[in-house]
C-alpha cells in the first residue's frame, strides 16, 4: 500500500471557468500494474471516505477478498475538496497565504474527473479494467464512462443516480442549513461550524438508514425509558464521529458538488449522454434505499446499453453497500463469470 500526493504545477481549470492555481491529489495505490497494464481498478469514494479503500471498504477490497492487491492493481483517489490530502477549502490560497474557507471556487463531479484524469496520466494508466464506486462515488464513475467511454472496460456502480434528485438535494440543503446556523462556520477557522456539522450528519443519517433500520439497531431493551434513548445517543455519536475527521467546509462543498450531478447537462439530456457508455456495466440497487432509491438504478439499467441489474436487499438502506460486502463479492462474481447474458441477476439477501 502506498499513500501519496501527486502535485499538479499548472492552473487547473474548473467547468465554471474559474481556476485553481495549482492542485493536489491525495491517492493510495495497493498491488502492482502488471506488464500488459490491463489489471487497474479504479475505485471512486463517497461524500466522507478516503482514499484508503483498505480501510473502508473491507470484505470486498483487501489480501484477502475480492478485489485483491496480489490480482489488480488498486487504485483509490480523494476527491476535490476532500481534506484527506486533496485541494480542500482548507488549503492555502496561493493569492491571500492563508486557507480558502468559502472562497473556494465551486467544483462539480466532471471538475473531480479531470484531476482524477490528470492522475491516471501521472500513473501511466491509459485503460481501466473495472471502474467502481458506490453514492457519490457512482456518480463518478459514471460521469467517466461517459467522458472517456473508451478507457473503462468495466463499470460497476452501486446505489447512484444519472442526475441527483429533489429529494437528495432538500436533503443537503438542510444539511448545510444546520452549518451554516453555526456562526462560527463564518469564522474563517479550520474548525468553524463544528456544531453545525454535528448536526447536518445527524440529519445525512437518516438518509443512510431506514425507519427498518433503527427499528432493530436502536430499540430500548426496556419499557420504562422516558430519556437519553439509544437513537439519541447514536445521533450524537455518529455526528461528533465525523466532526472529529472532517471539517464543514468541505462538507458544505461536497455536498454541492452532488447536488450539481447531472450526466446530462450538455449532452443533449440524460438519456443520450448514458448512452455513451460503452463499458460492461453492473448496476447495483438496494431495495431499502431511502436516498437513492432503487427505481433510480433501474433507471441506469434501462439506459446504458451494455448493463445487468442486481437487488440488494438489505435493511441497512444507503450504508448497505458499504456493509453487504459478502453479497456484493457474490453479486461481482456473478456478474465476471456469466457477463451480461441474464440481464438481471437474481442475487439477493434479506438480513
Amino acid at each position: 500500500m502506498n499513500a501519496e500526493i501527486f502535485k499538479y504545477k499548472k492552473p487547473f481549470k474548473l467547468e465554471s471557468g474559474k481556476q485553481l492555481q495549482e492542485l493536489e491529489i491525495g491517492f493510495h495505490t495497493y498491488g502492482t500494474l502488471n506488464k500488459n497494464r490491463d489489471n487497474v481498478v479504479w475505485v471512486c469514494h463517497a461524500l466522507t471516505a478516503n482514499s484508503d479503500v483498505f480501510d473502508w471498504w473491507k470484505g470486498l477490497f483487501g489480501e484477502n477478498n475480492y478485489f485483491n492487491p496480489k490480482d489488480y492493481f488498486i487504485v483509490c483517489a480523494n476527491v476535490l475538496g476532500s481534506p484527506y490530502g486533496t485541494s480542500n477549502p482548507l488549503s492555502i490560497n496561493p493569492v491571500t497565504g492563508n486557507p480558502y474557507y468559502l472562497a473556494f471556487p465551486a467544483f462539480n463531479v466532471r471538475d473531480i474527473i479531470k484531476a482524477h484524469q490528470l492522475l491516471a496520466e501521472h500513473l501511466q494508466i491509459k485503460h481501466i479494467e473495472v471502474l467502481i464506486g458506490g453514492s457519490l462515488g457512482g456518480q463518478q464513475a459514471l460521469e467517466w464512462s461517459i467522458m472517456e467511454p473508451e478507457r473503462i472496460k468495466n463499470l460497476i456502480v452501486i446505489a447512484t443516480n444519472a442526475r441527483h434528485s429533489p429529494w437528495g438535494i432538500a436533503f443537503n440543503e438542510s444539511q448545510r442549513l444546520a452549518i451554516s446556523a453555526d456562526r462560527t462556520f463564518y469564522a474563517n477557522k479550520p474548525d468553524g461550524g463544528k456544531k453545525g456539522l454535528k448536526a447536518a450528519r445527524s440529519i445525512a443519517l437518516l438518509s443512510y438508514r431506514n425507519y427498518k433500520t433503527y427499528a432493530i439497531t436502536q430499540q430500548e431493551a426496556k419499557d420504562n425509558i422516558t430519556d437519553d434513548f439509544r437513537a439519541a445517543s447514536y445521533q450524537n455519536y455518529q455526528g461528533e464521529k465525523l466532526v472529529n475527521r472532517f471539517n464543514a467546509y468541505s462538507y458544505w462543498y461536497l455536498s454541492k458538488t452532488m447536488d450539481s450531478h447531472n450526466a446530462g447537462r450538455g449532452r443533449h439530456g440524460v438519456e443520450k449522454a448514458l448512452s455513451f457508455i460503452k463499458a460492461r456495466t453492473l448496476v447495483i440497487g438496494i431495495k431499502s434505499d431511502v436516498l437513492f432509491p432503487i427505481e433510480e438504478q433501474q433507471y441506469l439499467f434501462s439506459h446504458i446499453p451494455k448493463s445487468v441489474f442486481a437487488e440488494l436487499d438489505s435493511f441497512y438502506g444507503h450504508d448497505g453497500f458499504l456493509i453487504e460486502t459478502e453479497v456484493l463479492t457474490n453479486i461481482i462474481k456473478s456478474f465476471f463469470t456469466n457477463g451480461i447474458k441474464g440481464k438481471i441477476i437474481e442475487l439477493q439477501q434479506t438480513a
